[in-house]
């Protein structure tokens, strides 16, 4: 009878067992009387309230159900696609991993391939991008130094002691290369503004003994093949030799009366009786010649002192060098004693020319006492009173010594 009911309830729609087994054990403990008479009431509200919440569900959720319907219908499309894409992702996966085991081996760190390589010199340079900065700015830096006011020769040639060294530690880059060229430009400049200070008209000892040893540190460099201790010595000298030049070419106006009375003189038969021109052309020369030569001297001696003793070499016999300043002074004196040859006989006073030779004299004494005393030469250009001036010169020294001595 159960099995019975089972069929009758369940029918031809497919209804859950559990629910037809709770529905009749529920029968089973109801009276029949109730059976009778409430069952089928009790089943229409059920089923009236059944209708009900599915007419508001569907009120309120047709469309989502519509919708999702819709959507559900194209998942018979979707799904053989969607493994297919699996599938190829699948294969992917393993041919992104052939290609990824590929890349490993070849930019490990074992193998050193031209790639990384060339990343890591990359990374280096971005690295040093900074310094890199800093020595391109080297040679505006240097550029600064030089124009500055005053002139801070000391920073500069430190400066291009750091190109150097740094042009020695890096031969084979072109951009130190280049720096180097370009400091090289600048410094030969300076080293033509240190040499126009050697020139300058009133040049002291300190200057310029500062002057020498800042060329002594980039003569090396700019002078290829030259010895400091050989070149130096004669720049020096010849600038100043060039200054005093043209400090007595400045003294042409009474060169050139004094030229205008010796012509005079040589074109007249009678006794000459002028050399008022020559006399003040002389003396003013002989005055510039003795202060001038004295300086260059005794700067030149100190120039040569700062330089360390050379030492002969096997390979050269010639060498070392004797000092320039050793034969310089002869030709220095040559100026003085071609000049006084050429107009001395023009001046006939005796006071004026004694005047002139006691000058001389004390010109020659001044140069005495740093081993150019070139008072004999005198001799040799007609000056027949030379002797007689320097005796009496000589006795008035003495007496002078004698009168000392008495007063201590």
């Amino acid at each position: 009878m159960a099995e019975a009911l089972c069929e009758k309830l369940q029918g031809s729609s497919q209804r859950s067992p559990g629910l037809t087994k709770e529905y009749l054990e529920y029968l089973a403990r109801q009276s029949v009387d109730s059976i009778r008479l409430a069952e089928s009431q009790l089943l229409s509200q059920a089923s009236h309230s059944l209708l009900l919440s599915v007419q508001a569900l569907s009120k309120k959720s047709h469309k989502k159900v519509i919708a999702a319907a819709t959507r559900h219908a194209s998942l018979s499309q979707t799904l053989p696609m969607t493994a297919r894409k699996v599938f190829d992702l699948t294969d992917m996966v393993s041919r992104l991993d052939d290609r990824a085991e590929s890349f490993s081996a070849g930019f490990s760190k074992v193998n050193e391939s031209e790639v990384m390589m060339e990343r890591r010199r990359v990374l280096r340079l971005l690295q040093n991008s900074e310094r890199f900065v800093d020595v391109m700015e080297l040679p505006s830096l240097l550029k600064t130094a030089i124009r500055a006011s005053p002139v801070n020769y000391s920073s500069t040639l430190d400066i291009y002691a750091h190109i150097c060294r740094l042009a020695s530690l890096y031969p084979s880059s072109r951009t130190v290369v280049t720096v180097k060229d370009e400091a090289e430009k600048i410094v030969r400049q300076m080293a033509a503004d240190l040499i126009a200070i050697l020139r300058a008209p009133h040049l002291k000892l300190a200057p310029g003994l500062r002057t020498i040893g800042w060329l002594k540190r980039i003569i090396p460099d700019i002078a290829s093949g030259g010895r400091a201790e050989e070149t130096l010595p004669a720049i020096f000298l010849v600038c100043r030799l060039s200054t005093l030049i043209i400090t007595l070419y400045a003294l042409s106006p009474l060169r050139r009366l004094a030229d205008e009375e010796k012509l005079r003189a040589s074109r007249t038969s009678l006794t000459w009786s002028g050399g008022q021109h020559t006399e003040r052309y002389l003396k003013r020369f002989i005055e510039v010649f003795r202060e001038h030569s004295f300086s260059i001297v005794s700067i030149s001696k100190s120039v040569d002192a700062s330089f360390p003793s050379a030492l002969g070499s096997e390979f050269d016999p010639l060498r070392p060098l004797p000092p320039i300043i050793s034969s310089f002074p002869m030709h220095l004196t040559g100026l003085l004693m071609e000049t006084i040859r050429d107009y001395l006989p023009s001046v006939q006073d005796k006071a004026a020319r004694e005047s002139i030779l006691t000058q001389v004299l004390y010109c020659a004494a001044s140069l005495g006492r740093l081993g150019a005393d070139f008072g004999v030469l005198l001799c040799c250009i007609g000056a027949g009173e030379w002797a007689d001036l320097v005796k009496r010169h000589r006795l008035l020294a003495g007496r002078l010594e004698s009168v000392i001595g008495e007063s201590r």
